[in-house]
């Protein structure tokens, strides 16, 4: 099989995707990219790489939800901006020491909201670890996740 012919495909395919189907292939190519590192965190390289695309990817959403104009309920808003802030905060973690766990709750949050944006059914197990979480990325004072 080429992968020429699938990258084509690919490329097709998102410039004709909805927004929400654009973000939930990026959610995907990212925890795909953590859970292949996260097998051998040896390679501390590739780790941080994917780490850091990762942080890049949840940094967009965090802009795009702070945009005042953004067209999001402000409830999806805050749990997006919530989950934003407990990736930076995941990440610096993963960063400055790596934990294959911490890596877990990265690559969870990223299939849990991909699922949810296509509309996908997840299992009681992804909503016990989506509730976890979201139980964790709360924030400790109202309305700190919409500041600005």
């Amino acid at each position: 099989m080429s992968t020429v012919g699938y990258a084509k495909q690919q490329t097709l395919a998102l410039e004709t995707a909805s927004p929400q189907e654009t973000l939930a292939w990026g959610l995907t190519t990212t925890a795909r990219k953590l859970a292949q590192v996260r097998v051998d965190t040896s390679a501390k390289d590739a780790v941080m790489e994917a780490v850091r695309l990762n942080w890049r990817l949840w940094t967009i959403i965090q802009a795009e939800q702070s945009d005042p104009e953004c067209p999001s309920p402000r409830e999806i808003r805050e749990g997006l901006l919530n989950l934003s802030n407990f990736v930076d905060k995941r990440s610096l973690e993963i960063l400055t020491n790596l934990d294959q766990e911490k890596i877990d709750t990265l690559i969870s949050i990223n299939r849990n909201i991909a699922a949810g944006l296509l509309g996908l059914d997840l299992t009681p197990e992804q909503r016990a670890e989506r509730d976890r979480i979201a139980a964790e990325a709360k924030p400790t004072s109202p309305g700190a996740s919409l500041a600005g």
